[in-house]
């Protein structure tokens, strides 16, 4: 290819009937549809495929390949490094592929590739039923769950590739594949953890269970209160049942409803709790022994509610279009030295959005042992991300530096790996770390199904020579 012009008119040509859209630089819409989810991503393909079919994404790629183009995959537009687009070459965008069949006898979902995990919370809480998935609706079900995907419900469900049943594939040949326990095995241990380093999903099958309304909401405390809080929930998490669910942060409070306006913009520390249950005598129960251990908090907020609203309380704080830069490590435990790191890094949050998160990966997601799947860190007890987030761009280098800072100053606490799909591209040793030691199977199983690193837009991982 000469030009990203030369590309655009060449894929009009050769792909012949299209009933989705080929969006190149000349076109109108061609600046919306470069957008993704964090705006410090600026990137400029060479030709926006955006597929109406599975038929259509095994096109696209086949022009990527014959043409020798970079080629990325985007479903929900979130991936925060950016690897859902490339400069000067092809995006597969699959946001036509929004199809929800749920089966409430068989207590499964079929989900298209574009699909976000609102739009399955919404269709499988009117059955009374849920898969684990995030914390923020709006992100993409395929990104999310091809790199592991923790959130609310890990703790009684596990991840969502523990609740992924199989999966239908675009291969790197064009070939159409379906992997699961029966078919295709090796692919299917591969993307469940392995990132979209294996092909193009264009639909998943989940594991449903039951579930429709939840106790969830935050509690917070002063943020100068963090060392306290943080030693006291270190001690109680792991102890709690299962039906509770409860990720540490450190944040500020969004200055709007439901927040009382004195605590607006306020820094706090806390804990964003989901009981998977209506009972709220119960989830009280299980909530008081950290309660009881600490001083009377600014505020305690949950209550019950559908699974959905919980799912989508983070979307209006963090809508499309802010800068974001985060880091990330898996966490075994957390001796005193880290929670004083802690402690000084959140009270020095640069932006109101800027945040870091503790997510619980205990309960059901250690019932997988850690070669069962790609996903290897199962002996870890927390997923910890370090963002910074703003609106304005003047603050980029803040809010870049102090993720940095915090990741490496806890580093050294770490269990060395990080969760994929909170990384931005740190290089091929950090990824090697993240997937430790399934690493050397990956590459195996990249090198039967992807042996000329076609997918390689994302956090790679080499083909076994």
């Amino acid at each position: 290819m000469s030009s990203v012009a030369t590309a655009t008119a060449a894929a009009r040509e050769e792909l012949g009937s299209f009933q989705g859209a080929l969006i190149g630089p000349e076109d109108a819409e061609y600046g919306e549809a470069c957008k993704v989810f964090n705006a410090m991503i600026d990137k400029r393909p060479a030709l926006i495929a955006r597929c109406a079919s599975p038929d259509e994404v095994v096109k696209a790629v086949g022009f990527a390949r014959d043409h020798d183009l970079p080629l990325a995959i985007r479903g929900g537009a979130h991936n925060g490094a950016g690897l859902g687009t490339v400069d000067d070459g092809v995006v597969i965008d699959l946001s036509l592929l929004r199809d929800v069949a749920v089966d409430p006898e068989a207590r499964t979902v079929r989900v298209g590739g574009g699909c976000t995990w609102g739009e399955v919370d919404r269709a499988t809480n009117e059955h009374g039923l849920a898969t684990p998935s995030g914390i923020i609706s709006t992100t993409g079900v395929g990104g999310l769950t091809l790199g592991g995907g923790l959130g609310h419900l890990t703790r009684k469900h596990g991840l969502a590739i523990d609740n992924l049943l199989e999966a239908e594939i675009v291969l790197a040949s064009g070939e159409r594949v379906r992997a699961s326990a029966d078919e295709n095995p090796d692919l299917y241990w591969a993307i469940r953890g392995g990132g979209g380093n294996f092909g193009v999903v264009t639909s998943f099958l989940f594991r449903l269970h039951e579930l429709d309304t939840v106790v969830a909401g935050p509690t917070f405390w002063p943020v100068e209160s963090g060392a306290e809080v943080l030693a006291a929930y270190r001690d109680f998490l792991p102890k709690a049942p299962r039906d509770l669910n409860g990720f540490f942060l450190f944040g500020s409070v969004p200055p709007g409803p439901p927040f009382p306006e004195e605590l607006h913009m306020r820094k706090v520390c806390g804990v964003v709790w989901c009981y998977a249950g209506a009972d709220e005598e119960a989830a009280a129960a299980h909530m008081s022994p950290l309660l009881d251990a600490l001083p009377e908090p600014l505020l305690h907020g949950p209550a019950p509610m559908p699974h959905p609203a919980i799912q989508g309380a983070f979307d209006a704080v963090y809508p499309a279009g802010d800068q974001w830069y985060w880091r990330a490590d898996f966490v075994r435990e957390i001796p005193d030295e880290a929670v004083e790191i802690h402690a000084r890094f959140g009270a020095e949050m640069p932006t109101w959005k800027s945040t870091m998160h503790l997510y619980p990966i205990d309960g059901a997601a250690h019932d997988v042992g850690p070669s069962d799947t790609a996903w290897g860190y199962r002996d870890a007890t927390y997923g910890a991300v370090f963002a910074g987030v703003d609106p304005d761009p003047a603050n980029v280098d803040a809010i870049r530096r102090w993720s940095i800072d915090y990741q490496e100053a806890l580093h050294p606490y770490s269990a060395g790996g990080a969760y994929v799909n909170m990384m931005m591209e740190e290089g091929q040793e950090r990824v090697r770390a993240s997937y430790g030691a399934n690493y050397d199977r990956l590459a195996a199983v990249k090198a039967t199904y992807d042996p000329e690193n076609l997918f390689r837009v994302n956090q790679n991982i080499q083909p076994k020579a």
